[in-house]
């Protein structure tokens, strides 16, 4: 596979999910494998991704655009689904993200029970995104 440049942004992006992965204390090998095949969709090989890992940057960097924001927050929803299980420590840390990615506190419930209702069904990030523009 070609090595391909990895931009701060998708950097920050991978090490959000490592840690979504981490956060109810039990990181599956679902989660796992959802964390590689998520780099894989985007050109990112297994030494890349295990260098982003290994090595984090301090940086952290915000979306700018509002699809880019939610693809970002849906594969977090995604990783909370891998296995099985949401947990409240997950759900928090998906609200976090959310404040972070500067959604209004009063909207965060009702992003993260969407989201997360879509990534249980695994609706694809193209239908999300056109069910959000009804």
């Amino acid at each position: 596979m070609e090595k391909v440049n990895i931009s701060v942004g998708l950097k920050s992006h991978f090490l959000r999910l490592y840690q979504m992965a981490f956060a109810d204390d039990n990181f599956d090998l679902l989660e796992l494998k959802m964390l590689y095949k998520f780099a894989e969709e985007r050109g990112i090989s297994k030494d890349q991704l295990n260098e982003i890992l290994l090595n984090p940057s301090q940086e952290s960097f915000v979306p700018d655009s509002l699809e880019e924001k939610i693809e970002y927050l849906y594969d977090l929803a995604l990783m909370i689904w891998a296995d099985g299980i949401v947990t409240e420590d997950e759900t928090n840390t998906l609200k976090k993200y959310c404040l972070k990615f500067q959604f209004l506190e009063e909207n965060i419930n009702d992003i993260c029970e969407f989201l997360l209702k879509n990534a249980k069904v695994k609706v694809s990030l193209k239908e999300l995104i056109d069910k959000m523009q009804d």
